[in-house]
């Protein structure tokens, strides 16, 4: 059984920065690629970003040239710097694993995590 547990949310005034981290439990997390998405009240759940088994990544528009994906396989953990937080930055983040990932999509998997509040406010 896979779990994703994910950490690092909290409240951050506009311009800071924040880490979030995702956990899984299981086996198949090198192998396999992942993805973070926010969602934000009475909003559908979106993608923010992507990373393939191999490292490559792909970004939703709104978040590039700010946020960064990153996986270290050794710890089966999966990171989403966000730096430069805007308040439209503010939702709950899920990670997602197993999912279909291309140069320029990524479909999600089966797996999510419970999600952690991010709120971007002065």
């Amino acid at each position: 059984q896979v779990q994703l547990v994910e950490s690092g949310g909290g409240l951050v005034q506009p311009g800071g920065f924040l880490r979030l981290s995702c956990a899984a439990s299981g086996s198949i997390f090198s192998t396999n690629a992942m993805g973070w998405y926010r969602q934000a009240p009475g909003k559908q759940r979106e993608l923010v970003a992507a990373i393939s088994s191999g490292g490559s990544t792909n970004y939703a528009d709104s978040v590039k040239g700010r946020f960064t994906i990153s996986r270290d396989n050794a710890k089966s953990t999966v990171y989403l710097q966000m730096n430069s937080l805007k308040p439209e930055d503010t939702a709950v983040y899920y990670c997602n694993l197993g999912g279909v990932f291309s140069g320029s999509y990524y479909l999600g998997g089966r797996y999510w995590g419970q999600g952690t509040q991010v709120t971007v406010s002065s």
